[in-house]
């Protein structure tokens, strides 16, 4: 039965749905010898799909882990700029894995990795509604009035968002320790949102996704998803 490229390319464990959609408007997929655009459909069972000449194939084997993501580390698995990248950091995993979602390169902390392509579309759809816990040091000391600003927020340079959580969880004169909670989360939107109100970002890590939990992941380190986790996300539980 023929599908559309993206989701093969997906269920390959090569990218994300929305990655795949970039690559393929690059022209970087192949179907048959010839290059493939937006739309095209394949049979897995039939069709030659490569991918900057190497031929792709679904997985056999569905793998999830949880990786602790240093500062200072891109979310891609490969990078041209010779950037350290994630890819470093989960190449033992034995099976070409991806980042479901992403962390900007100047934060660190929970993210998961998988080469099952409609786990990680379910996931990163909006209508999930799974909650992200982010735990942010700021400088300086917070006022509950810039609390109330922050959870108020509604619009971030013209672009509408989604209520989100805010809390204090220690502060002084120095910083501010805060955890942001995210149903859906918009490009560095937290950066953003502080910013708007003028507060200094120290440090972001995300601490928690949907059943998730860092815990005490060593930074650098992964480790496999349990069955109870993968089932708590796959329900949408934790939400």
């Amino acid at each position: 039965m023929d599908e559309k490229l993206q989701k093969f390319v997906s269920d390959c464990g090569l990218m994300s749905r929305r990655a795949a959609e970039r690559e393929i408007e690059q022209g970087h997929f192949e179907i048959n010898g010839v290059t493939a655009k937006i739309g095209d459909r394949v049979n897995p069972d039939a069709d030659v799909v490569t991918y900057k000449g190497r031929i792709i194939k679904p997985v056999k084997r569905k793998v999830y882990i949880c990786l602790n993501k240093p500062a200072g580390y891109v979310t891609t698995m490969s990078d041209e700029l010779g950037r350290k990248n994630i890819g470093e950091l989960v190449a033992d995993v034995g099976v070409r894995v991806f980042p479901v979602g992403r962390l900007d390169k100047d934060s660190e902390g929970l993210l998961i990795c998988t080469n099952d392509g409609e786990f990680a579309n379910m996931l990163m759809h909006p209508s999930g509604n799974i909650k992200k816990i982010y735990r942010v040091v700021v400088r300086g000391r917070v006022e509950n009035s810039t609390i109330d600003a922050l959870r108020s927020m509604r619009k971030l340079d013209d672009e509408d968002i989604a209520p989100v959580g805010v809390d204090i969880l220690e502060r002084n004169e120095n910083a501010s320790k805060l955890q942001f909670v995210l149903t859906e989360g918009k490009n560095r939107q937290i950066r953003r949102m502080c910013e708007q109100c003028g507060l200094s970002v120290m440090q972001l890590k995300r601490v928690a996704v949907g059943g998730v939990f860092l815990g005490k992941l060593a930074v650098g380190k992964w480790r496999y998803l349990t069955n109870e986790e993968i089932l708590s996300l796959k329900s949408k539980k934790g939400r």
